[in-house]
């Protein structure tokens, strides 16, 4: 399939939205990221249905909250989009409600020492500035919502909650600025972040070699080199053939979420490699991050 063709296929972005969304519907939402309106239940609701056709058009059968608690790692639990009817059937259903809000077991996650366990209740609030996508595992297809995770009483109980909080900081603070600098039209400032990604790639059989690998995911023992940076050739140096071909399946998987990985190459370590995307507003950048991570690993 061609790239304009792929590019974006499984993300439910802005393109997405202005096509499925009603006109007013459309303008509103843009309007809530654009933090100049509230969030309200009917919105929710042809926003939900139109999310839940798209992705069911696309083979998914279930939807998540994807969050991010404090174990450094995503987390995220499948529901179904079934309903059960009266008559022993079932349609598939997604409602505003579901969209918005919902309700995970907090009880084993780590949260800083904020509640005994058995008040360990958790709500993962759908995050509207960040695009839903579709996930792909094996046969399956999962529509992946973005979300925070609060407490009842509205801890952070993630990393993305303090970031959106500091982002609004920054701009509240920011805007101070634009308005003695005489800006008065300016309605808030946008950070953003552009996050290279460096991985190392070691051979399956050398790398069942070495406990350290296996059990952690790092190097823990060797050696240190002669002297440093004896191996700056690699650097930039020419991809090799197979690396390229992991690259080109890595690019692959993630323009299909409509995440703009622009740049790749040699890092200066022997088979030490960087992918970076194009920037992007600092959430979504950081969702896209891991979201790197995630399919690099895969």
């Amino acid at each position: 399939m061609p790239f304009n063709e792929t590019y974006g296929i499984n993300a439910f972005g802005d393109f997405v939205m202005k096509e499925r969304l009603p006109k007013a519907t459309y303008n509103e939402l843009k309007k809530v990221q654009e933090g100049e309106l509230e969030l309200t239940a009917s919105v929710a609701e042809v926003v939900a249905n139109a999310m839940k056709d798209w992705a069911i058009e696309k083979g998914a059968t279930h939807y998540t909250h994807w969050f991010q608690p404090m174990t450094g790692l995503t987390a995220e639990k499948h529901d179904s989009f079934i309903s059960p009817t009266p008559d022993g059937r079932a349609i598939l259903e997604f409602t505003g409600k579901e969209l918005l809000q919902g309700e995970p077991d907090a009880s084993s996650f780590p949260s800083g020492g904020l509640r005994a366990t058995f008040e360990a209740r958790g709500y993962t609030a759908w995050d509207v500035t960040s695009p839903a996508f579709i996930c792909e595992e094996g046969c399956s297809k999962i529509l992946v919502i973005p979300t925070a995770f609060i407490s009842y009483r509205g801890e952070a109980l993630d990393k993305k909650t303090p970031l959106l909080r500091s982002m609004q900081a920054i701009s509240g603070q920011a805007m101070r600025v634009v308005r003695a600098l005489g800006n008065t039209t300016s309605k808030r400032v946008i950070s953003s972040v552009g996050a290279e990604q460096e991985y190392f790639l070691v051979d399956a059989k050398l790398h069942a070699t070495r406990q350290d690998l296996v059990l952690t995911g790092r190097t823990v023992f060797g050696a240190l080199p002669p002297k440093g940076q004896e191996l700056e050739d690699h650097y930039f140096g020419k991809v090799p053939e197979h690396v390229t071909a992991f690259m080109s399946e890595v690019n692959e998987e993630l323009w299909k979420i409509g995440i703009p990985a622009k740049t790749q190459h040699n890092e200066v370590a022997p088979n030490q490699f960087e992918l970076a995307p194009i920037y992007d507003v600092s959430n979504v950048a950081t969702d896209q991050n891991q979201l790197v991570m995630q399919t690099l690993k895969k």
